[in-house]
């Protein structure tokens, strides 16, 4: 359904009432509103990077909820949308950090190299930040994380501000690597966001641990 391993690792996940309850609630939202992403977009984020070919997790909370922006994975927009805020701020620290000036914002190159951007809240409603919170979403990704955090293979969690901090908890191995600092918004990034060199700690990590670095 999704992408081989994660169908393995997640078949008693969709089997549960509250997931089943989620895509009840999801379908009939996309039926009698706008919503974000397109329908076929809500899991490409698993879709790019199967459970064992993750490499780093950044963490988002739910999807941009302006027109054309979301597609399935946390931070991205489709080329031609206007960047976000956020998104700038990041490329912005890629530069700072590792002195790449990148201009696409289309994050599927991170995603195909082992990036898993994913949103805490895969969905949302036209205009209205946070409508999809506490649905069942955050229950999902949780696992999603939890699975993650106990895989062998070492892997980089980034999680940028306080939401994405609180899930560290469910990183239980301690082989990985955790990034966080506050968030990339404009209105916290030059509190400790700026400055912080997530790209290359990350880079440093994999090139420790013999994998593949990401060509950011």
């Amino acid at each position: 359904m999704i992408n081989k391993k994660w169908d393995i690792m997640l078949k008693d996940e969709m089997k549960k009432d509250y997931f089943k309850d989620l895509g009840i609630f999801v379908k009939n939202e996309y039926k009698n509103k706008i919503i974000y992403p397109e329908y076929k977009n809500i899991f490409n984020a698993l879709r790019y990077t199967d459970y064992d070919e993750v490499k780093v997790v950044i963490l988002g909370q739910d999807p941009y909820h302006g027109e054309h922006e979301a597609h399935g994975l946390s931070f991205s927009v489709p080329e031609g949308v206007k960047i976000p805020p956020s998104l700038l701020n990041i490329f912005k620290e890629l530069n700072n950090d590792l002195g790449i000036k990148r201009t696409k914002t289309d994050l599927t190159d991170w995603a195909k190299q082992g990036v898993l951007l994913l949103n805490s809240i895969m969905t949302v409603v036209k205009d209205s930040p946070l409508s999809h919170k506490s649905k069942g979403w955050e229950i999902f990704t949780d696992k999603l994380i939890e699975l993650l955090g106990e895989r062998e293979e070492p892997m980089v969690f980034i999680l940028w501000g306080s939401y994405a901090r609180s899930k560290k908890e469910l990183i239980k191995n301690k082989k990985h690597l955790i990034i966080e600092s506050v968030h990339p918004s404009p209105l916290s990034a030059s509190r400790g966001f700026f400055g912080s060199k997530p790209f290359s700690k990350t880079n440093n990590f994999l090139l420790k641990n013999n994998i593949k670095t990401i060509d950011w």
